[in-house]
């Protein structure tokens, strides 16, 4: 019988994920099928009841999903309940098991461009949301050095302050303005916010004026594959990164809990940048 996987978000139309999983399952010869659901949020348990009574073997949370989908499952995985937020389901004989892998794909994704260990980096994160919390902790879990996390609403910067110092990372919330003036202090810059996404590309999330050449700029934005925020850190000596290899991190890392096994994240990378006009990864 063939197995279902699928996607639950709203919306889901945009989505890449649908191409990369059955792309993996037929690359695996797996009898596999996965498929982007559009759940309105009123929906949300009906649907997840639904992963049940049909039977899908698993499933990926999008946006505005990811915590809500939490009241509906059997067991949450620590990680998972520390970001809170959830975005891998996986079926067990009915049994539905949450999971994060946003944070451990976007860690695996610096750490290929850093290509040395996180212990000594100074970092700065951009925004105080769910990607946001999912980077600090898989940063923190990771043993980073130390956290700065910049938001327009500090508030929302300070709830994050104890998912840092709960894993014994040494970490700050300061203003945009204070994160500017500082910018030459920090190794690696991450921008967790959706400032730059497309169709809203002329918009940055931090002017990059005093950057250090050198410095890491990250976004987790994959379309446009490279953000203004992308394009004026290369212009002022910035080691850049974009979204794509988080995004096919993550689903890589899901595709392990559903099958046991490890799908071509370099042929993943390819099929992305293909579909979004790009040119390198």
């Amino acid at each position: 019988m063939t197995k279902v996987f699928g996607l639950l978000g709203h919306p889901v139309g945009h989505s890449k994920s649908p191409l990369i999983h059955n792309d993996a399952f037929s690359s695996a010869g797996m009898d596999a099928r996965y498929h982007a659901f559009d759940v309105k949020p009123e929906q949300v348990k009906a649907a997840v009841e639904g992963i049940r009574a049909l039977q899908l073997a698993g499933c990926n949370v999008t946006v505005p999903h990811k915590i809500a989908v939490m009241d509906f499952l059997d067991e949450i995985d620590d990680e998972a309940k520390q970001i809170g937020a959830v975005n891998t389901i996986v079926n067990q004989g009915g049994r539905l098991i949450g999971y994060n892998t946003d944070g451990r794909g976007y860690v695996e994704s610096l750490l290929e461009e850093l290509g040395e260990p996180l212990a000594d980096k100074n970092i700065l994160v951009i925004g105080a949301g769910g990607a946001a919390r999912g980077v600090v902790t898989a940063l923190a879990r990771h043993g980073v050095a130390r956290l700065t996390i910049t938001n327009r609403t500090l508030e929302k910067a300070n709830a994050l302050l104890d998912i840092a110092k709960s894993l014994n990372t040494e970490a700050e919330a300061i203003s945009r303005d204070d994160a500017e003036s500082k910018l030459g202090e920090y190794d690696v810059i991450i921008n967790t916010t959706s400032i730059g996404m497309s169709p809203n590309t002329d918009e940055s999330p931090l002017s990059l004026k005093k950057l250090a050449p050198g410095t890491i700029v990250s976004d987790l934005i994959y379309n446009p594959i490279e953000t203004k925020l992308l394009k004026e850190a290369a212009q002022r000596g910035g080691r850049t990164l974009n979204g794509v290899g988080m995004f096919v991190n993550q689903a890589a890392l899901s595709f392990e809990h559903w099958t046991g096994m490890k799908p071509n994240r370099q042929r993943m990378k390819e099929l992305v940048v293909e579909t979004l006009g790009g040119t390198s990864c």
